[in-house]
């Protein structure tokens, strides 16, 4: 019963600080352009509010659009299953998982794809054919990132992957895992639609990404898809803070404390980045991804698999 539990809590975890992380963003955010912004709670009550609304459905729109954001939100909540919290297991975990965690996530954006088309919009087929295109280079960067951090570790299942530096010394490993880690810090920003790629918080349909695709949700279907978006941010910020400590060989509860330190940090570099930088102009944002998949390369050279 103790192992039940111990590997439910990261899904916990990430259930309940899914939202926080969100707001530490959007504080920071706030802060640097001069504003007292939301309460890092805000995302909680937003939530809340979308499950107590109707939902308007298109005329226009099949099931597929009525399944897809349960679709996305089910299959979040499986992927972060798998993510590791500190020394902790995630719920799953097996032999080549990151791949499977990989395409959970390219499951959740096919979900998302096909609902924006199958709401006949002009707008939301464009923000549907960037999405697809983008994609194309973040999965490649995601799976040489992990390949990487494998060849480190010598293990292949997520937990293995990123939670091999509790017995090491940070010279045993060198620069690899770092180099995965700028690769994965690129492709956080990417993958959830932050700036530079896109802008979460725009209204200019002809400049957005993510948001374009979802504008005819409403109601609690809103509400899963935005709930999906900030476990995968938190996803992201877990991966990497776990790399974070395993570099730096840290253990035990020392190493749960420091993960959730290092990810709230992450989330606060996050909105440092947004805060400081502008958004690329569309035709940039392929090299953008694809510098993350410059760096995931360099990392396998370094290891000696190229």
């Amino acid at each position: 019963m103790n192992d039940i539990l111990a590997k439910l809590l990261p899904l916990v975890v990430a259930l309940v600080f899914a939202p926080l992380a969100m707001g530490i963003i959007q504080k920071v955010k706030a802060f640097f352009a001069g504003r007292k912004g939301f309460p890092v709670f805000q995302m909680y009550r937003d939530l809340y509010k979308l499950m107590h609304k109707g939902i308007v459905y298109s005329r226009s729109t099949t099931w597929v659009f009525r399944l897809a954001p349960l679709l996305v939100l089910a299959v979040s909540l499986i992927a972060v299953a798998w993510l590791p919290l500190g020394g902790l297991r995630g719920l799953f975990s097996f032999q080549g998982g990151f791949i499977f965690v990989a395409y959970l996530f390219g499951l959740a954006r096919f979900a998302t794809l096909l609902a924006s088309l199958d709401t006949a919009s002009a707008f939301e087929g464009m923000g549907a054919n960037r999405e697809a295109l983008f994609a194309i280079l973040a999965e490649p960067a995601t799976l040489l990132a992990f390949a990487a951090l494998i060849l480190t570790s010598g293990n292949s299942s997520l937990w293995g992957a990123i939670s091999w530096g509790q017995e090491s010394s940070f010279a045993e490993f060198g620069v690899v895992p770092l180099l995965a880690l700028v690769s994965f810090f690129i492709l956080a920003l990417s993958e959830n639609s932050r700036i530079p790629v896109d802008d979460p918080t725009t209204h200019l349909e002809l400049t957005m990404i993510h948001e374009v695709m979802i504008l005819d949700n409403s109601g609690p279907d809103l509400a899963y898809i935005e709930y999906a978006s900030a476990l995968k941010v938190w996803f992201y910020l877990v991966l990497m803070a776990n790399i974070i400590t395993a570099i730096f060989s840290i253990s035990g509860w020392a190493q749960i404390l420091a993960m959730f330190g290092f990810a709230f940090l992450l989330a606060g570099i996050i909105g440092v980045v947004e805060s400081s930088i502008a958004r690329l102009r569309m035709k940039k944002v392929p090299d953008f991804i694809g510098s993350a998949v410059a760096f995931a390369l360099l990392a396998l050279v370094l290891e000696g698999i190229l």
